[in-house]
């Protein structure tokens, strides 16, 4: 919401103690830019290798449930994932986005080839998510530095091959996904 110009130059205008005041109560409703505030100003933005980690080692975690349907494989996915948009949201870790997006794809489709071998009506919904967060990963490696590519080259191709092995080898034709990436 935009604020009228008379209104911030009233907020400019207050004594210092009253706007810390109200500034520390509107902090405290957000925990999203409560989180950011901390990491920015008590961590020095010094943390992002030790939160990666802890990400990774849940992921790695995560993948070792013996899970026996790919409704349940999706369903540990979509938690994960949201756990690295608000590590992105809450650091601005763009790079540290796709290491550990692919680090979770890769991971998951290794783990649960045989649950995900085969396309099914229950497979359908994992199958169009892996095929779209595959999408999503080759759309912020194009965005990267050529720098950078060569690095995740192994990695995103690893990833490809299962898209195209798996039960998302329907969806990954329809979007038009390479089978590797160069």
């Amino acid at each position: 919401m935009a604020l009228p110009d008379q209104l911030k130059k009233a907020i400019i205008q207050m004594p210092a103690k009253e706007k810390d005041k109200l500034l520390i109560r509107l902090i405290t409703k957000d925990k999203t830019l409560t989180d950011r505030l901390h990491f920015e100003l008590l961590e020095n933005s010094a943390t992002i290798p030790e939160r990666r980690e802890e990400i990774t080692n849940r992921i790695t975690r995560t993948s070792k449930f013996n899970q026996n349907t790919p409704g349940w494989v999706l369903m540990d996915m979509r938690e994960l994932s949201g756990e690295i948009s608000y590590h992105v949201k809450v650091t601005k870790d763009k790079v540290g986005a796709i290491e550990l997006n692919l680090f979770l794809m890769n991971t998951f489709l290794e783990s649960y080839q045989s649950v995900l071998k085969t396309y099914s009506s229950k497979a359908d919904t994992c199958a169009l998510y892996l095929a779209k967060k595959a999408q999503t990963i080759l759309n912020g490696l194009n965005k990267l530095d050529e720098d950078y590519k060569f690095d995740y080259m192994k990695d995103t191709n690893k990833m490809l091959g299962y898209i195209h092995q798996l039960c998302s080898k329907m969806y990954a034709r329809q979007m038009e996904i390479p089978e590797t990436w160069e």
